[in-house]
């Protein structure tokens, strides 16, 4: 019966007045073909928006983006109503107020807001539509709280982030439980601050010293293979330059040493000219001709004229000068 009403009232395009005018809602079409120039078109989006995550932002950005000039208005529902209705948050109601009003994409946020929008609530914010996404929404005893809303036309579906979800980041948490409690231990939160039993609180701690004896152990282990694979490059790298320079060598050594090697050119030519020098050169084989003999030079005695070379007699009791002692005068000396 109220969602009867509900529909009879919003088939009425014309709202209560707003500052003295009166605020026609616009339909689709004319959303989506241009705003009119003396308002935006106002899209409401409600939520619980417990531990903001990216899913909200993301479907928040999609309202805000419905068409081209668009006013957002985000209600979120209060601890009370939440409890009641979905269950325990892990953010309270103004934590929760607090941060949908620092998302970009909000330009004004209804505290305390309702669970099932009425036309009283409608018509007080002057909304054109609102914006979720399309899967119905079973709660309150309703198979679907927007079905209302869908068949009077106002309804803008939104796409959820597959992926992300508050239910999923608390799912993460109860699954890690134990991570996490050790986690806070770790930063200095108490066991009573946590409701963790004294039994439990020692058993954690144990746990973290054996990780932390693991981990040593890892690092230990990482260090080592990677000690191991720069002496493995390392020894590669000395074999490749130990394999050129002994090529190197061996290259070298042969260009010395081997059988057309330097040396041996050396040694030939070191023994050539040995051989030259303590060889006497060959006699010619025969003697040469009077003609191809070479002129004997002419000696002469120094100071020694040709009137120099006639005979001086000799004293007679010396043969030491003057002409030599001939064998005739060997014989009158003899007959004497």
């Amino acid at each position: 019966m109220r969602q009867e009403s509900v529909i009879t009232f919003l088939s009425v395009y014309e709202l209560e007045p707003a500052e003295g005018k009166p605020y026609k809602r616009v339909s689709m079409e004319e959303a989506q073909r241009g705003t009119p120039p003396d308002r935006p078109v106002r899209v409401y989006a409600d939520g619980i928006f417990d531990v903001f995550h990216s899913g909200h932002a993301r479907a928040l950005m999609q309202a805000k983006c419905l068409f081209p000039n668009t006013h957002l208005i985000v209600g979120v529902c209060s601890d009370d109503l939440t409890h009641k209705y979905k269950g325990f948050t892990v953010m309270n109601e103004d934590e929760r107020y607090d941060a949908v009003t620092h998302c970009r994409y909000v330009d004004e946020v209804v505290r305390n807001a309702p669970w099932t929008l009425t036309p009283e609530f409608l018509t007080k914010h002057r909304i054109d539509f609102v914006a979720h996404d399309d899967i119905p929404y079973s709660s309150a005893g309703s198979d679907d709280v927007y079905q209302h809303i869908k068949e009077a036309g106002m309804f803008a579906p939104t796409q959820r982030t597959e992926g992300i979800s508050t239910s999923d980041i608390i799912t993460r948490i109860v699954r890690d439980y134990d991570v996490y409690v050790r986690r806070n231990l770790q930063r200095g939160y108490t066991a009573k601050e946590l409701n963790v039993s004294f039994i439990n609180e020692k058993k954690y701690h144990l746990q973290e010293r054996v990780d932390k004896v693991k981990r040593k152990v890892r690092d230990v282990e990482e260090k080592s293979k990677e000690f191991v694979q720069k002496v493995e490059e390392k020894s590669i790298d000395l074999i490749q330059k130990w394999e050129e320079k002994s090529r190197e060598f061996i290259g070298n050594f042969l260009q010395m040493f081997g059988p057309e090697g330097a040396l041996k050119h050396m040694l030939k030519e070191g023994k050539g000219r040995m051989l030259q020098a303590i060889s006497p050169r060959h006699s010619p084989s025969s003697s040469p001709t009077h003609d191809e003999r070479s002129p004997s030079p002419t000696f002469r005695l120094p100071f020694f004229t040709k009137t120099s070379l006639s005979p001086s007699p000799l004293p007679d009791h010396s043969g030491a000068r003057g002409y030599p002692i001939s064998e005739d005068d060997d014989e009158d000396d003899d007959e004497n």
